[in-house]
């Protein structure tokens, strides 16, 4: 037991600044303010985000694992350009492994789950309401982490957090077609709805439908350029 004078040993849940450095990173390059093809130079976004080329090269790395940088011989990082046949493979992984997940979490989540997911929901659909790139994502973010906990499956966790950066890009690409967001917070109400309900099967069928929609209104955007930001490429 611990004593009066003796350190407590508990963690406090504050993130390591490469951790903020590369969230902030991440979402300039999800929103587009770093296009596709564009030169991440260290010393540039030292000065910009005012901290240690030690922080920005860690944030880098984690980065370039998640497949939002890729690094080019006597250039350095720049920005993934992606296609829209990797696109099409993302959006085929993303189906697979979210409607999974859906399915595992109307069997397994908790009452306290249920209504954190549920109150998200809610929140989220305030930001569908007046787009945000940058709030949407974060909320995101917070929707999934509920799904997953409530799935209660850490592999199936560890492999869709793998694919989420990637997800995000190409959600905010399916959203910039108009009208695309006044129907996408319908599909996740309807998919909420399932899972409220612990209706595993309603569960998939509701993600996949959600998912299908979102890469037809992605691929709509996208084919008319063959990838995400081909023309913007700089030096």
């Amino acid at each position: 037991m611990k004593t009066l004078n003796e350190p407590s040993l508990k963690l406090e849940a504050i993130p390591s600044l490469r951790s903020m450095v590369a969230a902030r990173l991440r979402e300039a390059i999800v929103t587009a303010r770093f296009p596709p093809g564009v030169r991440l130079i260290e010393r540039n976004l030292c000065e910009l985000m005012g901290v240690s080329r030690t922080s920005v090269r860690e944030a880098l790395r984690e980065l370039e694992s998640e497949g939002l940088i890729t690094p080019i011989p006597n250039r350095g990082p720049v920005v993934t350009t992606l296609s829209t046949k990797e696109a099409r493979d993302i959006f085929t992984i993303r189906a697979e492994l979210e409607c999974l997940a859906s399915a595992l979490f109307a069997t397994n989540a908790t009452d306290e789950q249920m209504a954190a997911l549920a109150q998200t929901t809610e929140k989220l659909a305030q930001v569908y309401e007046n787009f945000e790139p940058a709030t949407l994502l974060r909320l995101k973010d917070e929707f999934y982490s509920t799904l997953l906990e409530g799935a209660n499956n850490e592999a199936l966790a560890t492999l869709v957090r793998t694919i989420l950066a990637r997800v995000a890009r190409l959600r905010v690409v399916s959203l910039s077609k108009q009208s695309r967001s006044r129907e996408s917070i319908k599909e996740i109400r309807k998919l909420v709805e399932a899972l409220l309900t612990r209706d595993p099967a309603a569960a998939r069928r509701m993600c996949l439908t959600h998912i299908e929609n979102a890469a037809a209104a992605a691929f709509a955007v996208l084919d008319a350029n063959d990838v995400i930001g081909r023309n913007t490429e700089q030096s």
